[in-house]
């Protein structure tokens, strides 16, 4: 996939997974880091050293004021690939905050697991979303990814039961949907103010149940 040339104020679908389709996300600790990692290294200011280990204490320190190198709508975590919604803010914003975040999180995942080498399967994918129905419906693709983990069906729009596979949802923390729900889980790494929780969820709702998934086709991926 050829990735676009990245502008300023606009929106992308960013995703890649690991490399041989590996696990690049074995426990919490590992998501917990990743989404550190998303929060420290969407800084134009050098990235810290942040060594191995890493607590949970780190997330609420005090922080100095930051330059954003995008804004981050929405994202998920799987265990062995990671979608983002980005909007990039700087100059070369989404190819920075990519390249520290990568780096990063490798050099930690391979201390961790005495390995080496690539751990994402190339460079990192991207498709830029231009057509409003993308933009409506594309973090609603995101925040169902986790059905894959129980209800795979979704896919094919032959969930059985809807409102388990959103109850669902509510208990995969590594997403911003929480936070799309007015439920606090991440939101000092999101850009955009969360929707209610009547609408969102309404509208997930209303999506899953009837949605055209070829509409969306040529912004998504399955892994």
């Amino acid at each position: 996939m050829e990735r676009p040339q990245f502008e300023n104020d606009h929106i992308y679908h960013i995703f890649n997974r690991g490399v041989e389709k590996r696990d690049v996300f074995i426990n919490d600790k590992d998501r917990f880091r990743f989404i550190h990692d998303m929060f420290e290294f969407n800084d134009r200011s050098p990235a810290l050293n942040l060594g191995y280990n890493l607590l949970k204490s780190d997330f609420n320190r005090p922080q100095k004021p930051r330059k954003l190198l995008v804004e981050i709508i929405c994202f998920c975590l799987m265990p062995n690939h990671y979608h983002f919604m980005l909007r990039q803010i700087v100059d070369g914003g989404i190819t920075e905050f990519m390249r520290k975040i990568g780096t990063g999180y490798t050099n930690y995942f391979n201390l961790k697991n005495k390995r080496v080498g690539a751990l994402f399967q190339g460079k990192f994918k991207a498709v830029h979303i231009e057509k409003e129905a993308h933009l409506l419906y594309l973090p609603h693709y995101i925040h169902l990814n986790p059905l894959d983990l129980g209800f795979p069906e979704w896919r094919e729009q032959k969930i059985k039961n809807v409102s388990k596979a959103l109850q669902f949802l509510k208990t995969y923390r590594w997403s911003s949907y929480l936070d799309y729900i007015n439920i606090k889980n991440f939101p000092s790494i999101l850009y955009r103010s969360p929707t209610s929780i009547m609408n969102y969820e309404k509208d997930i709702k209303e999506w899953l149940e009837d949605f055209d998934f070829e509409s969306i086709r040529d912004i998504s991926i399955d892994y």
